[in-house]
């Protein structure tokens, strides 16, 4: 994928119809992101640069459990690449 405003753009609707909220803060992150145990809400450093927040959201896309229903049709070609991505590992 490649590291765009529109990938990024991308990855935040594809939360969005998982349902997680992603939000932009600031703080001391170890990470670009950090996902809230037990809720649906990921937050990213909202300093880091484009190529830090959409591999950190790329990251947390790869742990959570990605509910088929609710993948809209010009949304699928990012979950085929996730496919790929958790196969390579």
């Amino acid at each position: 994928m490649p590291f765009t405003q529109s990938s990024l753009a991308k990855i935040e609707e594809f939360f969005k119809e998982q349902g997680y909220k992603v939000r932009y803060e600031k703080g001391s992150f170890r990470t670009g992101a950090c996902m809230l145990q037990a809720t649906k809400v990921v937050v990213v450093n909202k300093f880091s640069n484009l190529e830090i927040k959409i591999q950190s959201l790329w990251n947390i896309l790869l742990d959570v459990e990605i509910d088929l229903e609710y993948i809209s049709e010009k949304l699928f070609p990012i979950y085929e690449e996730v496919l790929k991505s958790k196969t390579a590992v």
